[in-house]
């Protein structure tokens, strides 16, 4: 290697390690904003699925309903803050006059905060995996509509701390049997016949078709605890 491309590599090297520092205390910073906005909110449920529900799928206006429904009983609603799903969920919220809260995310092929997030609850991410300790760390449960890939990975995330214990249980719903069957078959016949998991994993979560099952889950689950931030 000559002088030349060592000094290159030491320039790149440097300005490598300065980018890393700086990408540090912009992490810290959301987390610090995150913290601080939704700790004052209170108690919320968050409602999530796929970004690419229309408002004539029929799931559009259950979230919408299940939405209203959940914050006339004291809870707010968070979200992504985007379309589909997000935003009936956060529709349902702003109607029933309740706390809708939007956690968004910088995508280049998303819209951004929907319009029914209340614009003193709304908080813009960069980094996917600060959102996700967001949701954790503030919903008191979830309330999964069909969806995406996105969808799965916050549904077995959730499922995986609690199983795990690194947070305390909290309901988890499933809503819409005819979506998630085939994935609760798959869990039930594969995953407990191949030993992956136990049996009782499956006692946490529950599926329905009714918005008035998903507040009774959570308002007989939260008569017996008072809900708090998970960690």
């Amino acid at each position: 290697m000559t002088k030349e491309e060592r000094e290159f590599q030491n320039q790149h090297h440097s300005k490598s390690i300065d980018r890393d520092i700086w990408s540090v205390f912009k992490i810290m910073g959301e987390f610090v904003e995150g913290y601080d906005k939704l700790f004052q909110i209170g108690p919320c449920i968050s409602i999530f699925g796929s970004a690419r529900t229309t408002p004539e799928n029929e799931y559009y206006q259950l979230a919408v309903e299940t939405a209203d429904k959940i914050t006339k009983k004291g809870f707010g609603v968070i979200t992504g803050g985007g379309p589909g799903i997000m935003e009936a969920a956060n529709k349902g919220a702003e109607l029933a006059k309740g706390k809708s809260v939007g956690l968004g995310i910088s995508l280049p092929f998303e819209q951004g905060i929907n319009q029914h997030v209340d614009p003193d609850f709304m908080i813009n991410f960069n980094y996917f995996f600060v959102r996700k300790v967001m949701f954790v760390k503030y919903a008191q449960g979830f309330v999964v509509f069909p969806g995406g890939f996105g969808t799965l990975d916050e549904l077995f995330e959730s499922l995986t701390l609690i199983q795990t214990r690194k947070i305390d249980q909290i309901p988890i719903i499933l809503f819409g049997s005819s979506y998630w069957e085939g994935l609760v078959d798959w869990i039930n016949k594969t995953m407990k016949g191949w030993g992956t998991i136990s049996d009782k994993d499956t006692d946490l979560f529950h599926v329905t078709d009714s918005t008035d099952e998903v507040v009774d889950i959570i308002c007989d689950f939260y008569s017996q605890k008072e809900p708090m931030p998970n960690f």
